[in-house]
């Protein structure tokens, strides 16, 4: 599948239809427990004004069935109460999975930020020179906090991915802590992880060796650690490949689109959801740009035939065709 290194225009209200939006706050609303009659009459008085209305309610009801998040929302006697609201102050409901997910990861980033010396926000890359000369890059949503003595040049990876430029230097190594592995370096180039990711370190030159609960591991150029069977697997790898985001761009080969749109959701607040399992398996060759994440979701829409459905900024549903 090709891709787009360019940044496009805008795709997020582009992508926004108002008859949907609308029949997403109608779902909302009538599936809540506070729904009253005055809701369900306004309702059909709305569905029966344009086919497309009828239309568009059928496909979010679908949508959101499929994602597991409603009840039935036909309406039982003895629980219509409340006063009557309208659709467009429930579009918060549809988006509250990811408001809360997405506050909550704000919130705790925003403590890692408090204690780092230096940070990423959501979606932006940073590069910074070290207090010794090495070089690091910080990608999406990352902090670190420099801990420099005279006998190392230790840095603690507080979230986030980090990739390093070490300068040589025999007596004082370069130490990087973080999810729960430490990566010690003289001079090499190498990406460290602390977000759980199953290959958490990768060396693109010279060579590093990492410890952790499962053991420890020498890493060569070329190399990388995959976390899985009670050890520290080193197995080949593109590295280079797996860099690319130091320049915004974010390069799969054959990867499945589950794990993609995964990588994707890493560079945009809120959630990216993934409807169809089967979908999620179909695999994805292509460059994208890393700062554009709408731009790589419509490029998937159309090579792909997936359905995109933007309800909010927050909250992105792909699936397959209706």
């Amino acid at each position: 599948m090709a891709g787009s290194d360019g940044a496009g225009a805008d795709e997020t209200d582009a992508g926004e239809d108002p008859v949907e939006r609308a029949a997403a706050a109608w779902v909302a609303r009538l599936s809540s427990s506070d729904a009253t009659e005055a809701d369900h009459r306004e309702f059909e008085v709305w569905r029966g004004a344009d086919p497309a209305h009828a239309t568009a309610y059928a496909e979010m009801d679908a949508l959101w069935r499929r994602l597991g998040q409603l009840p039935d929302p036909r309406p039982r006697k003895g629980h219509l109460k409340g006063p009557p609201k309208g659709p467009s102050k429930t579009l918060a409901g549809l988006a509250a999975l990811a408001l809360i997910g997405g506050g909550l990861a704000y919130e705790v980033g925003l403590l890692d930020r408090l204690r780092a010396d230096l940070w990423s926000d959501v979606g932006t890359i940073e590069h910074a020179t070290l207090p010794d000369g090495s070089g690091v890059a910080l990608n999406t949503d990352t902090a670190i906090a420099v801990r420099f003595t005279e006998r190392e040049r230790g840095i603690a990876l507080l979230r986030g991915e980090a990739s390093f430029d070490v300068l040589p230097d025999p007596n004082r190594p370069f130490v990087v802590r973080g999810g729960g592995l430490s990566v010690r370096a003289v001079g090499t180039r190498f990406f460290l992880r602390a977000d759980g990711a199953g290959s958490p370190v990768g060396v693109a030159e010279g060579r590093v060796d990492v410890s952790g609960p499962s053991g420890r591991a020498v890493v060569s150029a070329g190399e990388e650690i995959r976390l899985g069977g009670g050890a520290l697997q080193v197995a080949a790898a593109d590295v280079e490949r797996d860099l690319a985001w130091r320049d915004g761009r974010l390069i799969f080969a054959g990867r499945p689109l589950a794990a993609v749109l995964a990588d994707l959701n890493r560079y945009r607040r809120g959630r990216i959801v993934l409807l169809d399992p089967r979908l999620g398996e179909r695999r994805v060759t292509g460059a994208f740009d890393a700062r554009n994440t709408d731009e790589a979701l419509d490029v998937i829409a159309t090579t792909m035939g997936a359905r995109i459905r933007r309800l909010s900024p927050l909250l992105v549903l792909v699936g397959s065709p209706l």
